[in-house]
């Protein structure tokens, strides 16, 4: 019994200096797809007996460097971030210093991290802005909300900046960064209705192309709220969320967005991390998780 005893607590001693710590960090929790990355990485770091402790900045960027500088000092296994690497290269320069490999969750590619999991941004951009200069027919005023601070964001900008550029009786007429402290619904729509307001003629507005659902989500409220749902303005995001899905399912003018695998990215990053934490080699500077186009046709599935 003792031998027993003694073994048992041997293996739970073992268990215990094993246990592996992983901090996630990132100023965006407001955001629903960052909230499902999240979810995906807690439920596969769980399967795997981690700790993890989720650091939500609450928007601000410059906030991020200290907490990783935070978590360094107390000597996690892995830092998972979900913020424009760029700008916290200071606190990324700290985990490198100390031997703590830093894994982006959508973040963006950077020397000082091992690996970005994301969506193929180039991809969906051009399919929601292809979708767009299809349905107005190649012609017409389009108004794009855009996030250049963020790289997952800032290059789905650039990739419809290029489609609508391709056709030349289409002009864009705004482009529009909105405030996203908030999730960024309150702002699209207040800067969408300055924009209505600024073009009243029917026909004025051919379509809004947004980077992400919430400020297609504010633009379409905006445009419902001033009567001009009839005009056909076709909306566009990208991530399908709830709130999407549901206004897409009703056959208004939200009419497409691309959904995201939230769950296999945080998933995906899990992996990645628990590679890198065993100490293999990982080759791949950035994975990419499979997205899907949905229209009215299948919002409800």
């Amino acid at each position: 019994m003792k031998i027993l005893f003694a073994s048992a607590a041997i293996a739970l001693s073992a268990s215990a200096a094993w246990s592996q710590s992983v901090a996630v960090i990132t100023p965006y929790l407001a955001q629903p797809g960052t909230q499902a990355y999240v979810e995906g990485f807690e439920a596969a770091a769980a399967e795997r007996g981690w700790e993890v402790d989720v650091i939500d900045t609450a928007g601000d960027v410059a906030a991020v460097i200290s907490r990783i500088e935070d978590v360094v000092l107390q000597n996690v296994d892995a830092i998972v971030i979900n913020v424009d690497p760029a700008q916290v290269g200071v606190g990324l320069q700290a985990a490198t210093d100390a031997g703590i490999p830093v894994i982006g969750m959508d973040a963006g590619s950077d020397p000082l991290v091992a690996v970005n999991v994301t969506s193929n941004g180039y991809a969906m951009a051009a399919e929601t802005a292809v979708y767009a200069a299809n349905r107005i027919e190649g012609a017409g005023n389009v108004v794009m909300f855009v996030f250049d601070a963020f790289p997952p964001v800032q290059i789905r900008g650039v990739i419809a900046d290029a489609v609508f550029g391709n056709f030349p009786d289409i002009e864009v007429l705004d482009r529009i960064t909105p405030d996203v402290s908030d999730g960024g619904i309150a702002d699209s729509r207040a800067q969408m209705e300055a924009v209505l307001a600024a073009n009243p003629e029917p026909g004025s507005i051919a379509a809004v192309w947004a980077a992400w659902d919430q400020p297609a989500l504010g633009a379409l409220q905006a445009i419902e709220a001033a009567g001009r749902g009839g005009e056909g303005i076709v909306i566009t995001g990208i991530d399908a969320n709830p709130q999407a899905r549901d206004a897409i399912a009703a056959g208004g003018n939200f009419e497409a967005s691309i959904a995201q695998d939230f769950i296999g990215i945080g998933a995906a990053a899990a992996d990645v991390a628990g590679r890198l934490m065993a100490g293999e080699e990982v080759r791949e500077r950035v994975i990419y998780v499979p997205t899907q186009m949905v229209t009215i046709a299948n919002a409800a599935e």
